[in-house]
Parts: C-alpha cells; structure tokens; sequence
C-alpha cells in the first residue's frame, strides 16, 4: 500500500524524522488559508504548491489542462507581500484541483490530483537522495543513498552507478553507528550536518522496520545552510499483509489513487494486478500464474493482468475474477490455466460458466485444466455450451489463445 507525501512526512515527524513544516488542502480556499501561517511561523517568503497523487516525478510533469502549470510550484512573496502570494496560489490550485497531472510514472494517461500539499520553502544548499528498502535477495533492508539528489535514481544507476551507496541492515542490530558514520562521510557531510546526517539514517533505518515499509524514499533529503538535514519530499509503501500491526496507516489509504479492478478483487480476498497486455490471465497460484505470464510472453503475447484465485476459492471467486477480466477493454482473449491440487478443477468449471452465463462472452476463451475433478471439469464445460477451445498444457493454451486473438 502507498501513502500521498504529506501522510509520509506525517509519520516520519512523528518518529523524530525533520521535514519541513505543511498543510494538505482539498479546496482552493484551504490551499490560500494555509499561506499566510507558514510564512508568518517560518519566516520564509517562499512556499511551495505540491501535487498529490502516487507517483514520481511530479516536478518535471504537466497537466493535460494546463500545460503551462507544473505539478510543483514554487511561489515567493516577495516585495508584494503575502497577499500576492494568496493570489498565486489561488491561481494555481483552481488550475491543478481536479486536473489531470501526467509525470513519466502516471503514463500519458496520467492522475486526477484532488489534494494539495502547501509547504515551507526551505534555504537548499546540497541536495542528496536516500532511501531504506527491502532487498529481496538478502532478505534484509538496506540503505540506498546518493549525491545526486533531485534526480531520479534510475537514471544515476544507468548513468554514474559509482555514485550510489548502499549498507545492508543486520535485522537483529539495525543500523550500526560506524554504517551511518560511513554514509554521512561518502555523502560529504560535515560539522553540524553530518552528526544531524548520521542521527537522520539511523532514525528513518529504524522507522522502516517499525512501519513494516518496504520502501521508504526520500528525493532529495536537504541540507540547509544552517547544516540541519531534512526530507524534502516523502514516500512511502507498505506490506499490505502487516498492516493490521498499522491501523493508523492502512486509514491513510487512498482507493481513489488505485485501479478500480484491484479494488473490487481485494473485496473478493483475489490477487490482481493489472498490466498493459491483451491477453486475460485466470490462474490458481502465484507460480502458476507467474509461469502462465511467462509462457504467454515465450509465445509472443503481452498477458494483461496477474490473477491468483487462490487454493481454496469457490465458485462465486471465480466468477467475480472472470468478471473483473472482462470489464478491461484491452482484453482481447482469455486463458483459464487451473492445476487442481486444493482448488478441484469442477469448482473452476462452475465459476466460469456462472460468469460467462451473467456476463456473456465477447472475446475468445481457452481453458487449461488439469488434477483433481479434471474430467467432472471438463464435463461440465462441454456440456455448458460454451464457445471455448480446450488446451492439453500451458504452451498449447499460450499458442491457442494468441492465435484466438491474432497476435
């Protein structure tokens, strides 16, 4: 699950963790009432109008309305006064609120921003990358950090790998001192910023266990020129299956930032996530359903979502996954590949003809099944009516369905 930047400086200044003061906003009168406060309780003329949504590189996007406007603005009060400061981001919010917001991680679909983060401009003199996330081969947290913050780390890995540090943490010690020491010095911090830099890993090191994160990023973390170090930007996922140690955190979630589709399969205790192919996948297991995904891409094809019914799901499962593959437009044909191991191959049957009999069938269909009930399963699927080809294994299934929809 992923949390909007405000709700991660939320719970980074609740462990200690130093940001920049800010107000969220949903309107454009709460985006100018939060002006004059920071300003007058900062003292800085500047602030800055944030777009919220979940994902990066929201400072290089546009919105589809308004060109001309940037999903981050920097505003100064300037000799005009705070007043004109209202005025602009008047101006922006009503610009940006509602508007469609396209960054390089939305996609030229892009996002629908309905919140504003309004924050106090800070006096950058360096600005450096760091993040905590999980690294699966290890299975152990590391940090990740940089001098070249501000720009995405994709980029430095592809261009300036030498530029990126990295410490592995010991689950049963955390972060040691002399690892934090290491990375403040290759940072090049010095004098007040590098003990502030040594104190700010260990504390985001520990929150993330704490938080059961498996990313937290900050890009850029600053320094000030007065050497205090703080984290100008935020962001945050977690272990779905730990949240219920978080309850504070799982509030934070924010269905409106994520794919109807895997919404309503979450509502059916399914797996899905949706991607960009053609090919609709209904499988039982995550590594069937990610050898399925393989096979249908050996074969040439692109698969359009990863769904896992699960060991023991019935047949109204199966029907509500069935449905959620056809309501993609971008479906061009459907592969049902079932072991039946605990899930019996004839409750499979029940759920598809169950589904194609409330929904229809619009697009072609090959079914794979094999194990317990297979030939009750199968039975029950001839005998149905149903318009659909039978394959003997996965790459049969793969070549018959790609042929289906003539890929």
């Amino acid at each position: 699950m992923k949390v909007h930047e405000y709700q991660a400086k939320e719970l980074m200044k609740a462990r200690g963790i130093p940001v920049p003061l800010g107000r969220v906003a949903t309107s454009v009168d709460a985006a100018v009432a939060a002006v004059r406060p920071l300003i007058e309780e900062t003292g800085n003329p500047i602030v800055v109008v944030k777009s919220q949504i979940h994902a990066g590189g929201r400072g290089k996007g546009r919105f589809k309305e308004h060109p001309d406007v940037g999903g981050v603005n920097v505003v100064a009060s300037g000799l005009e006064g705070i007043q004109a400061a209202e005025e602009t981001v008047r101006e922006l919010a009503q610009k940006m609120l509602h508007s469609t917001l396209v960054t390089v991680q939305t996609g030229p679909e892009g996002k629908q921003v309905n919140r504003l983060y309004i924050e106090q401009g800070i006096d950058i003199e360096r600005e450096l990358y760091l993040s905590v996330l999980l690294d699966r081969a290890t299975s152990r947290n590391i940090v990740m950090a940089s001098t070249e913050g501000g720009t995405e780390i994709e980029e430095v890995a592809a261009e300036t790998p030498e530029k990126i540090l990295k410490a592995e943490i010991d689950p049963a010690f955390g972060l040691l001192d002399f690892q934090a020491r290491q990375l403040a010095y290759d940072l090049g911090l010095d004098g007040p910023a590098f003990a502030n830099g040594v104190k700010f890993l260990k504390v985001l090191a520990k929150a993330a266990v704490e938080l059961d994160a498996d990313l937290v990023e900050i890009n850029p973390l600053v320094v000030t020129k007065d050497g205090q170090v703080m984290a100008l930007d935020g962001k945050m996922s977690f272990e779905a299956n730990a949240l219920y140690r978080h309850p504070d955190v799982a509030e934070m979630r924010d269905v409106t930032e994520e794919d109807p589709a895997e919404i309503e399969a979450s509502e059916y205790d399914l797996s899905f996530i949706k991607l960009d192919g053609t090919v609709g996948c209904m499988v039982n297991g995550a590594g069937l359903a990610m050898a399925t995904m393989d096979i249908i891409k050996y074969v040439g094809g692109e698969p359009a979502n990863f769904l896992d019914v699960g060991g023991g799901a019935t047949a109204e499962k199966v029907a509500a996954a069935f449905k959620i593959i056809t309501k993609d437009p971008n479906v061009k044909g459907i592969f049902v590949n079932i072991f039946g191991g605990i899930m019996r191959c004839d409750t499979i049957a029940a759920g598809v003809i169950e589904a194609v009999q409330e929904v229809g069938l619009e697009v072609p269909l090959v079914v794979r099944l094999e194990g317990t009930n297979v030939e009750i399963g199968k039975r029950m699927l001839d005998e149905s009516g149903l318009d659909l080809v039978s394959a003997t294994d996965m790459k049969d299934g793969a070549q018959k369905i790609l042929e289906l929809v003539g890929e």
